[in-house]
């Protein structure tokens, strides 16, 4: 009986590590930019076609690399940044995996162009699937091109599992705000087919953060600093008032490296405790600069995940750091006992101190308003006598002979009276059918109506729309313009009309019947948080998304108040739609309960 196991061959040993370091562009885009960084740019430029599909493209000034070294570096296990085991525990620089590059190469069209500021001429290289194609000495600046061609062409059923170009779009400048965010130091330069997105020159991370984010995330920023034997921390942190229903500008960075972490996410959040609406999250950018061999960057492959070796002294330290802030910039009430009650009085004000004299008041003592000549002066606006005369009319005795008559109208008015539905706690809304009672959630029910409401007005009518008297200026940061104007003509058919776009604002002038003035930002902010999170995964178009994220932003909540007129349309819209039993996100809109559910409840 022969042997079953053997070696892999090299291209597909690369193909499947590539599965790792390679889960979308947005994978691609982080190892390049890192890279360059490592080299010492001071200068970064990215390019994309195709939200990186068709290419994703590097550009530095960095330190470049010699001919062998550019052919090394596409060879698995090969790195510049560790030789031995314990190098992984003193890391200070980015990209370390030593299969990176290899993994990209196995999976696109690669051309690498590179030289170092002491030769004359520099390095090209081209290389398909793992392949080598060409290597040959060319003309070209110091620095690193990296030029990424066709990603997963190879590999058809992994291209086929990429999301819309909007949302990997929307991954890619994830990573690219990251690492920018994590380097004000040096100029960054974002263009999709031929768009600029994002022109970052070098700044202070204030600067940095503005320039992201937009100008009015000026405003909102409250500094951090604060340095222990443990840990600096130091950054900016977004005063309460101006939180949000998402999570999105939250940014934890370790020794220059973003991370997530659910353990640091809780002790800032614990920290503006009675300072935040219910459901609202707060916004920050941390800055932790730890001891590198106090920390293991290697729990997750994409090394976003980090763990520290005294992390309840961490939380405490953090929590308590972003407290102070808050009171010190006087965010949050703080209780001063070195206050002067003295200043609780402006300018030390005294009764009398500069010799005012009080008011007077005079009273007339013989004053009697039950005097005769003061009862006079009054004017009653009728008699007495007469009001005594006419009340005896109001209780007139009805006639014997109508009352028949009478007694039918009541029962008739009793009748027409009958209530047909009833709201439960203001959650449910109870409807009586002829084999028992139907509960309908009043919200869920009102995103089914909602939804099937703004999917055809989006897709067959042509939809409704109000002109503002004034229009409203939105301020969003450049990657947040960049999909709404994505889905422009979308919105459009929604209802929405668009009068001007800018790096850092859109302006709306007009908005769908079925929205007001106060909901834009919010239905906007929702529209991109539900894209951005992918939500629903199964959906195969903006309109979908877009339906769906306006009824649930306008669908009226749980604790509403509903009157009788409107439960009753509630029921009627509902009972309306193609698909009345389930919200547009799978969920039971109504429940029946038939007559002999109900009697088995008391007889069982």
């Amino acid at each position: 009986m022969s042997d079953i196991i053997q070696l892999l061959p090299d291209h597909v040993a690369n193909q499947i590590a590539a599965g790792e370091v390679v889960q979308r562009p947005a994978s691609v885009v982080k190892e390049l930019i890192e890279n360059a960084i490592d080299a010492g740019a001071t200068n970064i430029k990215l390019l994309l076609k195709d939200a990186g599909k068709t290419l994703i493209q590097v550009i530095d000034d960095g330190k470049g690399m010699s001919a062998t070294d550019a052919r090394m570096s596409f060879e698995r296990h090969a790195t510049s940044k560790i030789q031995k085991a314990e190098d992984l525990f003193n890391l200070n620089t980015k990209g370390f995996r030593g299969e990176a590059l290899a993994s990209i190469a196995a999976i696109s069209h690669v051309e690498l162009k590179t030289k170092r500021s002491d030769d004359e001429l520099g390095t090209g290289i081209k290389i398909e699937g793992s392949k080598v194609i060409s290597q040959d000495f060319i003309s070209t600046g110091k620095g690193t091109s990296f030029a990424v061609k066709n990603l997963f062409y190879n590999i058809p059923a992994r291209r086929n599992f990429l999301k819309s170009d909007t949302v990997e779009t929307r991954h890619i400048i994830d990573e690219f705000q990251r690492v920018a965010l994590a380097h004000p130091d040096i100029s960054f330069l974002l263009h999709h087919n031929n768009n600029e997105i994002y022109h970052l020159k070098e700044g202070n991370l204030r600067q940095r953060i503005v320039a992201v984010f937009g100008i009015k995330m000026n405003e909102k920023l409250v500094p951090i600093n604060e340095k222990t034997d443990l840990v600096a921390i130091q950054g900016f942190i977004a005063k309460p008032e101006f939180s949000k229903r998402k999570r999105g500008e939250q940014f934890f960075f370790v020794n220059n490296r973003f991370i997530k972490s659910s353990y640091l996410n809780h002790a800032v959040v614990s920290a503006f405790d009675g300072l935040l609406e219910s459901g609202a999250h707060p916004s920050y950018f941390l800055y932790l600069t730890v001891p590198a061999n106090s920390i293991d960057i290697n729990i997750h492959p994409t090394k976003t995940e980090i763990k520290f070796d005294n992390e309840k002294v961490l939380y405490a330290i953090l929590r308590a750091t972003v407290k102070h802030s808050l009171g010190q910039y006087n965010v949050a009430p703080v209780l001063d006992f070195n206050r002067d009650a003295g200043l609780d009085t402006p300018y030390n004000f005294q009764p009398n101190s500069k010799g005012t004299a009080l008011p007077k008041v005079f009273v007339d003592p013989d004053f009697n308003p039950f005097k005769e000549e003061f009862q006079k002066e009054i004017n009653f606006p009728f008699k007495r006598e007469k009001e005594t005369q006419s009340w005896e009319s109001l209780y007139t005795a009805v006639d014997a002979s109508d009352a028949g008559q009478n007694a039918s109208l009541f029962e008739h008015l009793e009748e027409e009276k009958t209530q047909k539905t009833f709201q439960i706690q203001r959650k449910y809304v109870m409807s009586l059918i002829k084999s028992g009672v139907v509960l309908i959630n009043q919200s869920l029910a009102h995103q089914r109506i909602l939804y099937e409401q703004f999917l055809e007005s989006i897709t067959i009518k042509e939809a409704n729309s109000q002109q503002l008297l004034f229009p409203v200026q939105i301020s969003f940061s450049s990657a947040e313009i960049e999909m709404i104007y994505t889905i422009k003509t979308e919105l459009e058919n929604a209802g929405f009309s668009f009068d001007e776009f800018t790096k850092d604002s859109v302006t709306i002038k007009g908005i769908p019947i079925s929205v007001t003035e106060s909901k834009i930002s919010i239905i906007l902010e929702e529209l991109l948080n539900d894209m951005d999170l992918e939500v629903p995964d199964t959906s195969f178009s903006h309109f979908d998304v877009m339906a769906k994220s306006f009824a649930k932003t306008l669908a009226i909540k749980t604790g509403t108040r509903l009157s009788e007129k409107e439960q009753e349309s509630l029921v009627n819209d509902l009972f309306s739609c193609k698909e009345p039993t389930i919200s547009p996100f799978g969920k039971a809109s109504f429940k029946t309960l038939t007559l002999q559910q109900i009697d088995h409840l008391f007889n069982s």
